[in-house]
C-alpha cells in the first residue's frame, strides 16, 4: 500500500472519436451520432462506487478520485500508526452509519450524507457544491405519508 497524496494519472494521452465504443451514425460510421448516443453520461451506466465524470477531461476524472485517494491515505496512515484495528473500526462505524440512517425525501433523502457520516469521514468542517445544490431542486416533492407507506410496505 502506498501513501499516495494525489490520485493516479489514469487518462490516456490521446483521444480519437473514430475508435469510440458506439459504432456511430449508420450513414457515416466514422462520425459520432449525438442523437443515438446522447449528450453526457448515460444514467444506466452509472455506478455507485465510482461515478464517471460528465466530460472526458483528465483533470475532472482526477478531481472525482481526490476524496477516495485522501480517504485511503488516511486509513493507511492509521494502519501504520495504530495497527489494523483502527481502520477496521472506522470502516465499520461508517458502514453502520450509512446503512442505518433513513431520512424522508422532503429532507433531501439520501442524496446528501448525514451529519454522522460527515463527522466519521472528516468532512464536517467543509461546505461543498453538492451540499448546496443537490440536484433535487427540480424534482416534484413526495408527500411524507406516501413515502412512509412505501417504506413500510403498507
Amino acid at each position: 500500500m502506498s501513501l499516495r497524496i494525489v490520485p493516479a494519472d489514469n487518462h490516456s494521452s490521446s483521444f480519437s472519436h473514430i475508435a469510440d465504443r458506439t459504432p456511430g451514425a449508420p450513414s457515416a460510421p466514422g462520425l459520432h451520432d449525438t442523437i443515438r448516443a446522447g449528450v453526457g453520461p448515460s444514467p444506466y451506466d452509472s455506478t455507485l462506487t465510482q461515478p464517471k465524470p460528465a466530460s472526458a477531461h483528465p483533470l475532472e476524472a482526477r478531481l472525482k478520485a481526490w476524496e477516495s485517494t485522501q480517504s485511503a491515505l488516511r486509513m493507511e496512515t492509521l494502519r501504520r500508526a495504530c495497527g489494523m484495528a483502527e481502520p477496521i473500526r472506522r470502516g465499520m462505524e461508517l458502514k453502520i452509519t450509512r446503512d442505518g440512517e433513513w431520512r424522508p425525501m422532503a429532507l433531501a433523502g439520501s442524496a446528501t450524507p448525514s451529519v454522522h457520516e460527515e463527522i466519521l469521514a472528516g468532512r464536517d468542517d467543509m461546505i461543498t457544491w453538492e451540499d448546496v445544490f443537490t440536484g433535487e431542486e427540480a424534482r416534484v416533492p413526495v408527500p411524507v405519508h406516501d413515502e412512509m407507506e412505501r417504506k413500510l410496505k403498507i
